[in-house]
């Protein structure tokens, strides 16, 4: 399989996918010890939120990001167009 040529915008896009799910992470270490901190709290659904308007936008263009229902597939089944994450 020869692998797809993406522009430089998906590349941008996916990049700032990584750093939002990296902040994710983190806080939610962080929150496992210190469950009341209003700050981290509101912080990680400002991000969570921020996570599923993009990765919608990237779909659209792009692909299916998630397997198990997580990203609908487009027709025909779409999972085989986008780059393996090796890939990019």
């Amino acid at each position: 399989m020869s692998q797809k040529q993406l522009p430089q915008e998906f590349y941008q896009l996916m990049e700032e996918l990584q750093a939002v799910d990296f902040v994710l992470v983190e806080l939610t270490l962080y929150l496992d010890t210190h469950p009341d901190d209003t700050a981290a709290i509101q912080q990680f659904n400002d991000m969570a939120y921020y996570r599923h308007q993009l990765v919608p936008q990237i779909e659209q263009y792009y692909g299916p990001l998630q397997q198990f229902g997580n990203s609908y597939s487009g027709y025909p089944w779409n999972w085989n167009q986008s780059p393996w994450p090796w890939q990019i």
